[in-house]
């Protein structure tokens, strides 16, 4: 089974916040269609191998 990463969506009129694979069509809160975007800021950043896993380099 394969697991995908969730992104975090923002409704750029209330600023809603909802998690999701998909960018939801309308805002669960206010119901604005067309209003979420992806917000980045909600992102945690990406890991950095410290060297110590056996990850491919």
């Amino acid at each position: 089974m394969r697991r995908y990463k969730m992104a975090t969506f923002k409704c750029e009129k209330c600023g809603t916040t909802k998690e999701g694979r998909c960018k939801p069509k309308t805002c669960p809160r206010c119901g604005e269609t067309g209003c979420m975007m992806k917000d980045e800021a909600a992102a945690a950043p990406a890991k950095k191998c410290g060297g110590g896993c056996k990850a491919k380099k």
